[in-house]
């Protein structure tokens, strides 16, 4: 089984003080709630986890909020199609040819949310200092949309 992620990977490490654990998996929940939106989420999961599905989309919880108190922190496989396993493998997986070519997941939300506070003139004191907002998440949306255009591009010539 490949884990993708695993927000104690975060929290147990190098982990910021007075940061709560949930922001250990603010990305992770950014990119499976994209997930959930382009129906690229496993049958197991649709059906274990539809009550809080229906909460994530409704905006009710957040991503974070979604992975933790559902998926105990975890991001593997299991939770994704087949379609959703290979776009993950490519994108949000690192060293990856596709990420090497374009960009990965972890690199473009870094790059992001660097520029966004740039442009506020401050700067996140670590990749844990993102903030677990339905704001931050519409602007990750994008930046997915956008590189899953490209990896279904990539995938057609590779």
């Amino acid at each position: 089984m490949t884990k993708y992620d695993d927000a104690s990977w975060h929290y147990g490490g190098d982990f910021p003080e007075g940061l709560p654990i949930r922001n250990g998996a603010t990305h992770t929940g950014m990119f499976l709630n994209w997930c959930i939106a382009n129906e690229l989420i496993s049958d197991e999961m649709k059906e274990d986890a539809a009550e809080e599905i229906g909460k994530l989309k409704r905006r009710e919880i957040t991503g974070a909020e979604f992975v933790m108190d559902f998926c105990d922190g975890k991001f593997s496989e299991h939770d994704l199609n087949e379609e959703g396993n290979s776009f993950a493998k490519d994108y949000y997986a690192d060293d990856t040819d596709f990420g090497n070519k374009f960009s990965s997941f972890a690199d473009d939300y870094i790059n992001l949310f660097d520029a966004k506070a740039e442009e506020k003139d401050f700067e996140y004191e670590t990749f844990y200092h993102i903030e677990d907002t339905w704001e931050n998440y519409d602007l990750m949306k994008q930046m997915i949309d956008y590189r899953f255009q490209e990896w279904k591009e990539y995938k057609t010539l590779n």
